[in-house]
């Protein structure tokens, strides 16, 4: 069959990346407490567009500049006590590794000498000119009293740029640099289209609706991740002394029914209940309501607790420069925890079919295969539009090395693909063709951070024999807060991600609807950006990733579970966020790294699957023999 026969649906990025924030009130007729996106007027619908869009550019902003000063301080490290020779090589190759430093000034003060490595004056008004040299003299005086300078963003020309200075501990040296902010237009540009702020793809071939939201539940409690209160006592446990003395076991497994739970201990008179969903304010609702106890409290870290509890976890905290201040994300899914039970493994390979990837970023060296590219056949998957970078560092940006963010895989090994082009569309042929190569070559996890509201069955033949071959598949569920199924998500061998909020609440531009899997956080999240830069972005092409990321950490700790087997971990193991049990707002909830590989650790299949296990190797063996 030739391309030209084939049925083109587009496949835009723009369904999985936005950042969209609205306002939530409550959907008449539903009969619900629950939080929802209200009703806008266009007007009012733009202007809180470009409100979101803003949001993900400042942050952006705001990321560059502190990895801007990391570059100039290690460059005065690195360069300590070396002749000029090795100072000029060091900034040839910073100059050629970050294309976005514009002008690189080193200064000697022992012998007052100032050199240029880079200087590409930028063309602009007379005005512009002269503000450009008021902020570099600016730079000069401040370093020159040992203090570090940074300009506020000025224009020259059609482009954005800051100063920046900096100066030895030794004090001998000093470097000024004049950063080029292209990036942020490229961010502003790229949401534009995710937000439907510009008319996406100019042809109108790929139309994509935006609907009014569904209600969502009033969420009081927030579940499994505040620091402080989990540092004083366990989150899904509570201490009971029933009022009638001791419950029987009929109350006991009605109970156990009622907040899925195991056996209560028991300590005394009183009974410790954990709970597989539900939070301590929950559960003292709970307890408060059906059963009137004597008691309830919290059940306290200073207790004892015979057995090692999944609480007690040493969480490791990487050195990475922008994990403190940027990556909410990472410790929401308890991922520092997770590191204690698996930190990847580079047998197992995780694909991103997306727009392809920048192949040198200083965040991304020794994590990346070399790929494929289905847009441009024999040419290497480089990223033209920033989606595929940004996604790629969210499952494995490098770990621990003093820069940019930590990913969340250490070791697995990254395949990208490369299916949309430079406008961030793509032919179902090119994304089904990606999933195929992917799987063919090796990949045991793909990302599709991607999606068309059309079901095309030719892309479900290509998710079918991916699946058929044991491929964990994960998707974006889409960002049009709409109910309507979003593909490939909604395809059941896939794994349907919705986007959270720092809150733990569903972000107001996460489609929903009864296909999605789990949740994931999914709003102004950090990572690595094309120009060996860093970005903020928003969208459920954000969420999909930290999916993708916990399967390749599953099978990577337990490399004998199936493709079903790592996605009934995950879906069983997450933090209830919505009703208890499946909603379709956060599916079964939102991913637990910790959770989920602790039940997958062992070595072995876990008793709870085993039945499951032989059904699924029996079933797996029986699919590849089909195929061939």
């Amino acid at each position: 069959m030739s391309r030209k026969n084939i049925v083109i649906a587009g496949l835009l990025t723009a369904v999985c990346a936005s950042a969209l924030v609205v306002s939530m009130a409550s959907r008449p007729g539903t009969g619900q407490n629950m939080r929802q996106a209200g009703y806008v007027r266009p007007t009012q619908e733009h202007s809180m567009k470009k409100t979101a869009l803003i949001q993900d550019v400042t942050a952006t902003e705001r990321l560059n500049r502190v990895d801007a000063g990391r570059d100039l301080r290690a460059m005065l490290t690195a360069t300590a006590g070396k002749p000029p020779r090795d100072v000029a090589l060091y900034a040839q190759q910073l100059e050629h590794s970050h294309g976005h430093i514009a002008m690189l000034m080193w200064i000697d003060f022992s012998s007052e000498q100032i050199r240029t490595f880079k200087s590409i004056p930028p063309e602009g008004t007379r005005e512009q000119q002269q503000r450009l040299r008021q902020y570099l003299n600016a730079a000069k005086s401040a370093v020159k009293k040992y203090q570090s300078y940074e300009s506020p963003s000025f224009a020259v020309g059609t482009r954005k740029y800051f100063i920046m200075g900096q100066r030895s501990r030794d004090g001998q040296v000093g470097v000024l640099a004049m950063i080029d902010q292209t990036v942020l237009s490229r961010v502003a540009e790229h949401q534009r289209k995710n937000l439907r702020l510009i008319p996406y793809p100019k042809e109108g071939k790929f139309r994509v609706e935006s609907v009014h939201a569904d209600t969502l539940r009033d969420i009081t409690v927030k579940t499994g991740h505040d620091n402080e209160n989990a540092s004083h006592f366990y989150e899904n446990e509570i201490v009971v002394r029933f009022r009638e003395g001791h419950p029987g076991s009929d109350q006991l497994r009605k109970i156990a029914a009622d907040i899925r739970c195991g056996a209560p201990r028991k300590l005394g008179y009183a009974y410790i209940f954990r709970s597989a969903n539900m939070s301590y304010s929950q559960l003292k609702t709970y307890f408060a309501s059906k059963w009137h106890p004597l008691y309830t409290e919290p059940h306290y870290v200073y207790l004892t607790n015979d057995s090692t509890d999944e609480n007690t976890a040493s969480v490791i905290t990487p050195n990475d420069l922008l994990f403190p201040d940027y990556q909410w994300n990472l410790p929401a899914i308890e991922t520092g925890r997770g590191w204690n039970l698996s930190k990847g493994s580079n047998k197992v390979t995780v694909a991103v079919v997306d727009t392809g990837v920048q192949a040198d970023h200083p965040d991304l060296r020794g994590q990346l295969l070399s790929g494929y590219n289905a847009i441009s056949s024999g040419a290497k998957p480089d990223d033209d539009v920033g989606h595929g970078t940004h996604v790629c560092g969210i499952i494995g940006a490098l770990v621990n090395n003093s820069e940019g963010v930590a990913g969340i895989s250490w070791y697995n090994k990254i395949m990208p693909v490369k299916v949309l082009d430079n406008s961030g569309a793509g032919t179902t042929y090119a994304v089904a063709e990606g999933i195929i190569w992917a799987v063919d070559h090796g990949a045991k996890v793909i990302n599709l951070s991607l999606g068309n509201y059309a079901d095309s069955q030719f892309l479900h033949d290509a998710i079918k024999y991916a699946y058929d071959k044991d491929a964990v598949l994960v998707s974006a569920a889409g960002n049009d807060n709409t109910e309507r199924p979003g593909y490939p998500a909604a395809y059941p061998e896939v794994l349907a991600v919705a986007a959270t909020n720092a809150s733990g609440e569903k972000a107001s531009f996460s489609n929903y609807g009864d296909y999605v899997d789990v949740a994931a956080p999914g709003e102004s999240i950090a990572s690595t950006y094309p120009g060996s830069q860093y970005a903020a972005l928003s969208g459920t092409s954000m969420a999909s990733p930290h999916a993708a990321a916990l399967a390749g950490l599953v099978r990577s700790l337990n490399p004998d579970l199936t493709n079903k087997e790592v996605m009934d971990l995950m879906t069983k193991n997450t933090v209830d966020l919505g009703n208890p049990g499946h909603d379709k707002y956060f599916g079964w909830g939102q991913v637990d790294i910790y959770k989920t590989l602790q039940a997958a650790s062992g070595g072995e299949v876990p008793l709870e699957l085993w039945p499951q296990h032989v059904r699924e190797k029996i079933n797996l063996l029986e699919r590849r023999l089909k195929t061939k």
